[in-house]
C-alpha cells in the first residue's frame, strides 16, 4: 500500500495575506527586495545576490540574450536555455558578459558577397535597418562597409544586386575606436548627424554599435546586476546527458551559475552532474524540481547550491495531467521551506530555494515569498516582453508572442524528461501556445515590483527576510475568492 500524506495539496489562489502593522518606515520607497542567489554560511553573504527576486525560466521561447541583457539590468538573473548545441548556448552567454551599456553587439550582418534578396530577407526577420558587412559576415569580422535603409530601393533595384555594389563603403564610414567612452561616442553621432556609429578594434574588426535613438531612452539602472568588472551576470541551464561538454564551454564563456533543468530533480543522474561539476569547477549549480523534504535534502547533500521547487504547476506544463505526477505549489514550497530552515538551524548554511511555477497573479508573488520562497523563476510572465525570443504575431484582434513547453514536442528537449533510455520524448509534457504580447520588459516590471512593494508595506514589513518571518496568511473560501473581485455591478465596458 502506497505512503499517503494526509496534507491537502494547495494552490497559492486559495491564501491571502492579512495585513500587518503598516509603520511610518513601511513606504515602498524603503522595500529591500535583494534576496541570496546560492547558499552561504550563517556569517556570510551570498556569492551572488539577486536585486529583484526575479529568475527567468531555462526555456526556448523564453531566455535568449536579450532577455538576459534586460533582466539582469533591472536586477534579475536569466538562465540561457540549454535545449540547443553547446556552441551556440556559450555564444548566447558571450553577448551578454560582453554588452556594455550602451554599446551594441550587431546581430544583422552579410558579407560584400550577399545579395539585396539576402538584405531584405534580414530586415524582414530582425527588423534592423542597420546591417554591418564584415568579411566573414559575423558580428566581430573585418568591418568593411554598412547598408542602411538609404542605401537601396528595395522595390526598384534588381534583388541579385551584390552588397559591395551598393553598401556604403569603410573607406567613407565615421568610426570610434574601442575604448571609447559612451559619452564620447554620442558626441560623435550628434556632431555627425548619424544613426549609427561602429566601433572597431585596432584590427578593424566589428565591436560594436552606438545608436542615436537609444540616446533618449537610456537611463540608469541602479538595480544593474553585475560584477566587479562591470560585466552583467548569467546563468545557463543545463542537462544530466551532456554536462561534461555543455559545462566546460559555458563556464570559458563566462557564465556565472549553472541550473539543472529537469522535471524530475529527485534524482541520481542530478546527483552525479553536481558531483561532477563541483570536483572539476568553481561554478554554482542549482538543481531540481523537487516538492519536498525528502527530494530537497538529498540534493543539498549532493551539493547543489539552490534548488527549485515545482511539478506540474506551470501555465504550459501538463506534467499532472499526463502522469499524475506534482504537487500544489503553495503546499510544496511551504514543505520544502520548512526543510531548508531545519537544515540552516542543524548547519549553519543557509540553501536559497527558488519557486518554479503556479503565479497567476502578481500578489501570487509576494505569497511565494513569504511562504519561503527566496526568488521566483517565471517563464510565461518574460515570454510576453519584447526582449523575448519569439515575434509578436496578430492573432484576430489581438498581439500575441508564441510561448511553448520543455516538454512539448517542438522544444526537442528529450533530456529534461531523460529516463536514462532513448533519445527520444516519449509523449508531451508541455503545450504550444501563445501568450498576451505585453511590450517592454522594463515597463512591466516597474508595475509589478510597485504592487509588491505596497503589498509587502501592507503586511508592514520591507525585507524579504522580514515577509517571510512576520506575514499572515490565511486559506480562503471559494466564496471569498469571489468576493474578492468586482461583484454585483454592471462594469462600464460590459454593459
Amino acid at each position: 500500500m502506497a505512503n499517503f500524506i494526509e496534507d491537502v495539496s494547495r494552490t497559492f489562489g486559495e491564501y491571502l495575506l492579512v495585513p500587518g502593522l503598516t509603520t511610518k518606515e513601511c513606504i515602498p520607497s524603503n522595500v529591500s527586495l535583494k534576496t541570496p542567489l546560492v547558499k552561504h554560511s550563517k556569517d556570510a553573504t551570498s556569492l551572488f545576490e539577486l536585486n529583484i527576486p526575479f529568475v527567468s525560466a531555462i526555456m526556448q521561447s523564453v531566455s535568449g540574450p536579450d532577455l538576459a541583457i534586460e533582466l539582469a539590468r533591472n536586477g534579475g538573473l536569466s538562465f540561457i536555455f540549454g535545449s540547443q548545441p553547446v556552441e551556440s548556448q556559450a555564444e548566447m552567454v558571450w553577448k551578454v558578459k560582453k554588452f556594455k551599456a550602451g554599446f551594441v553587439i550587431s546581430d544583422s550582418n552579410l558579407t560584400p558577397e550577399h545579395t539585396l534578396a539576402d538584405v531584405v530577407k534580414l530586415v524582414e526577420e530582425t527588423g534592423h535597418s542597420t546591417i554591418g558587412i564584415t568579411d566573414d559576415g559575423t558580428s566581430n569580422g573585418k568591418l568593411l562597409g554598412l547598408v542602411t535603409s538609404r542605401d537601396y530601393r528595395a522595390e526598384k533595384d534588381p534583388a541579385d544586386m551584390k552588397v559591395k555594389d551598393f553598401m556604403t563603403p569603410f573607406s567613407k564610414l565615421i568610426y570610434a575606436d574601442a575604448g571609447v567612452s559612451l559619452s564620447e561616442a554620442n558626441q560623435i553621432l550628434w556632431k555627425n548627424k548619424l544613426n549609427s556609429l561602429p566601433i572597431i578594434d585596432h584590427n578593424q574588426n566589428l565591436v560594436y554599435f552606438v545608436f542615436r535613438k537609444d540616446y533618449d531612452s537610456r537611463r540608469n539602472n541602479p538595480e544593474e546586476l553585475s560584477d566587479d568588472t562591470k560585466k552583467l551576470l548569467v546563468g545557463a541551464g543545463i542537462n544530466t546527458r551532456d554536462y561534461k561538454e555543455r559545462v566546460p564551454a559555458l563556464v570559458e564563456a563566462g557564465v556565472d551559475v549553472l541550473c539543472i533543468d529537469s522535471s524530475d530533480g529527485y534524482s541520481e543522474w542530478q546527483k552525479e552532474t553536481i558531483e561532477w561539476i563541483k570536483s572539476n569547477y568553481d561554478v554554482p549549480v542549482g538543481a531540481g524540481n523537487i516538492v519536498d523534504r525528502e527530494g530537497f535534502e538529498y540534493l543539498v547533500n549532493a551539493g547543489a547550491d539552490f534548488i527549485k521547487v515545482g511539478i506540474g504547476g506551470g501555465s504550459i506544463c501538463i506534467t499532472r495531467e499526463q502522469k499524475g505526477i506534482g504537487r500544489g505549489q503553495a503546499t510544496a514550497l511551504i514543505d520544502v521551506a520548512q526543510a531548508r530552515d531545519d537544515h540552516y538551524k542543524k548547519t549553519g548554511i543557509y540553501i536559497p530555494i527558488c519557486s518554479d511555477g503556479g503565479i497567476v497573479h502578481d500578489y501570487h508573488m509576494v505569497l511565494a515569498l513569504s511562504m519561503g520562497a527566496d526568488f521566483l523563476m517565471m517563464g510565461r510572465y518574460f515570454a510576453r516582453f519584447d526582449e523575448s525570443p519569439t515575434k509578436v504575431l496578430r492573432i484576430g484582434n489581438n498581439y500575441v508572442k508564441e510561448y511553448w513547453g520543455e516538454g512539448s514536442n517542438r522544444a526537442q528537449n528529450w533530456q529534461r524528461y531523460d529516463m536514462g533510455d532513448t533519445a527520444s520524448l516519449k509523449f508531451e509534457e508541455g503545450v504550444d501556445s501563445y501568450v498576451p504580447y505585453a511590450g517592454k520588459m522594463k515597463d512591466n516590471l516597474a508595475i509589478t515590483l510597485g504592487k509588491i512593494k505596497s503589498t509587502m508595506c501592507s503586511c508592514g514589513t520591507i525585507s524579504i527576510k522580514e515577509l517571510q518571518k512576520n506575514a499572515k496568511v490565511t486559506l480562503v473560501s471559494s466564496t471569498s475568492i469571489v468576493e474578492g473581485g468586482a461583484h454585483d455591478v454592471i462594469l462600464k465596458d460590459q454593459a
